[in-house]
């Protein structure tokens, strides 16, 4: 893109810099530390020019926003057209509480929903099995029946509204309790908008909430997109998530390549079950983290972008540029949180926000400041809500598209980016693909030995966290904490014990056998899961029926 000649009298310009204006300047003046780094530790250098991107090629690299490679944006005005979906994610104790925040949230002007549900829930456990026993409602919403799902969504236009689940293990039976509550209100599955996480391989690299072992874990996320490729036509059936590798203390490189090997992965093997990967690769969705370093974290998402379109259109032979595109739901980083200052954090939230806006994210979830100490208050919510408000109506940032494209900083950071990526794929190659990969535990290592490296720097005071290691004040945080209904727990056992007690026994039992037939052939499993939901068959013993099927997966011990 750049003149050799040009380049060249550059380099001399640059040399006699450093020699004169430079030299002079550091010996008045000594740099604050011998060396800067990112948040993953990346070295970064003092000035970039052209000099750093001397090889881009423009069309190549760039190209222009909803045009491949899509690194500029995957629409051609990008927000000037639609404002990124504002989606806080939300759930706690019973669902009439959550619902409750739904309609608040809505009313504040969020404009999708985002559902969390409780460690039970996410690990397939009814609220009164002995293992649920202490993790009713404190990390999201407790679902053990279609009955709380109904409570749940009670009042909230789903043909309107769409929706976000953050479900792994259990996916397919939370979607179908959706999908059975909507179809009770009279919408169409047709009409439905809305995403399932549904990645259960960074269950195994990252959050370990998984219940079966990796291939019929698997059987069951294909059984979703082919599902919803047929009858939900609007539902992203996986969402494929970044943030939580992230969470767990990766650098930004190693969230890109293992999130994008995960949705090669499912790419693969939604093809090996027959499906033409332009039906069903245009609703596959990602979902990342974005972190405190500004820059790294806007590369990030432009070299995602890129590296999705190459390997769709060129590996996968998709021929839908639908099927290119790269669609992204982003959260700010949770761990990035402290308990210390809670107020610090709505500064750091809209650092997050505004990197994961000019990044080009299509939704965007932003974190509360009390949310190291407990689930967000309904103050607390509003002002994470409103800091994306701010963001979108006061700060000029959605008013042109890639306004940070041609940078020599983020240009250069984003060929770092996606160079970095494939050298991860190509060791993932190496050890078998994704699932010997993570079998062999390579991902949960490489991760585990990032979040050690980040650590040691915060422990040594090499990397400064305000309030932890750099400006302490000692005086108490003084915010306030959401209360849950005390009377919450017993309300949900009674309402579980009136479900149990109402239903139809014989359709029950029925609807069950049917899904364990099922699981033991080929068939495709979402119908029979439908069937047991419409039964009012429980989380728990439709996840019973599966395990005895699949059997429960122990992750090896790795030294």
């Amino acid at each position: 893109m750049y003149d050799k000649k040009k380049l060249d009298e550059l380099q001399q310009s640059l040399s006699n810099w450093e020699d004169t204006s430079l030299k002079k300047a550091l010996n008045q003046l000594p740099e604050r530390a011998d060396e800067f780094i990112t948040t993953s530790s990346e070295p970064i250098n003092r000035l970039y020019t052209p000099l750093d991107i001397a090889d881009m090629d423009y069309a190549a690299s760039l190209g222009l926003p909803g045009e491949y490679p899509y690194t500029r944006g995957v629409h051609p005005t990008l927000h000037r057209s639609k404002l990124w979906t504002m989606r806080m994610f939300a759930g706690f104790g019973t669902a009439e509480e959550t619902n409750q925040r739904f309609k608040y949230l809505l009313e504040q002007g969020q404009t999708g929903l985002s559902i969390a549900f409780d460690l039970a829930t996410l690990m397939g456990y009814d609220t009164d099995q002995p293992e649920a026993l202490g993790e009713f409602g404190k990390c999201g919403v407790a679902v053990s029946s279609l009955k709380d799902m109904e409570i749940l969504l009670d009042g909230i236009p789903l043909d309107k509204v769409s929706s976000s689940m953050t479900i792994n293990s259990p996916a397919a039976i939370i979607w179908a309790m959706y999908l059975v509550a909507a179809e009770k209100q009279g919408v169409r599955l047709d009409q439905l908008r809305g995403t399932l996480q549904n990645d259960i391989l960074k269950e195994f690299i990252a959050q370990k909430e998984f219940i079966f072992p990796p291939e019929p874990s698997m059987r069951l996320v294909v059984d979703t997109m082919e599902f919803g490729s047929k009858h939900v036509p609007q539902w992203n059936t996986i969402s494929i998530s970044g943030y939580h590798i992230r969470e767990a203390g990766s650098t930004a490189a190693q969230e890109l390549a293992f999130t994008l090997a995960d949705g090669m992965e499912y790419v693969r093997w939604g093809m090996a079950r027959g499906m033409d990967v332009d039906e069903f690769a245009p609703r596959l969705s990602f979902f990342f983290n974005a972190h405190n370093d500004f820059f790294e974290e806007i590369a990030k998402y432009r070299a995602a972008r890129r590296i999705w379109a190459r390997e769709m259109r060129e590996t996968f032979k998709a021929k839908n540029p639908r099927s290119w595109l790269m669609r992204f739901h982003t959260q700010t980083a949770g761990v990035s949180l402290t308990a210390q200052q809670p107020e610090n954090n709505i500064v750091r939230v809209a650092i997050q926000a505004l990197a994961a806006v000019l990044g080009g994210t299509q939704s965007l979830h932003t974190n509360s400041m009390d949310e190291a100490l407990a689930l967000p208050s309904e103050h607390a919510v509003k002002v994470a809500l409103r800091t994306q408000q701010v963001i979108a109506e006061e700060s000029g940032v959605a008013n042109t598209v890639d306004p940070l494209g041609g940078s020599f900083f983020v240009e250069a950071q984003t060929d770092r980016m996606e160079k970095d990526a494939y050298a991860y794929f190509r060791r993932i190659e190496d050890l078998g693909g994704v699932i010997p990969a993570l079998e062999k535990g390579f991902m949960q290592s490489e991760i585990s030995d990032a979040a050690y490296r980040y650590q040691r720097e915060i422990d040594e005071n090499r990397r400064k966290i305000v309030g932890v290691n750099a400006y302490l004040d000692e005086k108490p945080a003084a915010i306030p904490i959401l209360t849950m209904d005390p009377n919450g727990y017993n309300r949900q056992l009674n309402r579980l014990n009136e479900v149990k007690k109402m239903r139809d026994s014989g359709q029950v039992g029925q609807t069950l056998d049917a899904l364990r037939i099922a699981c033991e052939g080929t068939e495709n499993s979402m119908p029979y899961i439908i069937d047991c939901v419409r039964a009012y068959c429980t989380l728990g013993e439709i996840i019973t029926v599966m395990t005895k099927v699949f059997g429960k997966y122990e992750e090896p011990t790795m030294i």
